[in-house]
């Protein structure tokens, strides 16, 4: 059974980056899309990034320009650059494949943006 991990939160002043990993007990990115998906307060899960087995990328509007998504399929870990950092990107960030599996949800990591 494939676990993810999610690292990398913390609390970061608006105009900050962080870097967001996602460890995956196992080899699925060779054969699966994988995301970034958050989760703000009273909001539901949205997808954030996404890339391809083939490595394409894609974004919401709302990041694009400003987080990066990419993989080390070596190290079975997909990571999240983020840049530019604002108070609305204050959410848990969860990775997964795309589409979502239910059982790949992990805990999480938390991103809070202070203004």
């Amino acid at each position: 059974q494939v676990q993810l991990v999610e690292s990398g939160g913390g609390l970061v002043q608006a105009g900050g980056s962080l870097r967001l990993s996602c460890a995956a007990s196992g080899s699925i990115f060779r054969l699966n899309a994988m995301g970034w998906y958050r989760r703000a307060p009273g909001k539901q899960r949205d997808l954030v990034a996404r890339i391809t087995s083939g490595a394409s990328t894609n974004y919401a509007d709302s990041v694009k320009g400003r987080f990066t998504i990419s993989r080390d399929i070596a190290k079975n870990t997909v990571y999240l650059q983020m840049n530019s950092l604002k108070p609305e990107d204050t959410a848990v960030y969860y990775c997964n494949t795309v589409p979502d599996y239910a059982a790949y949800w992990g805990q999480g990591t938390q991103v809070t943006v202070s203004s």
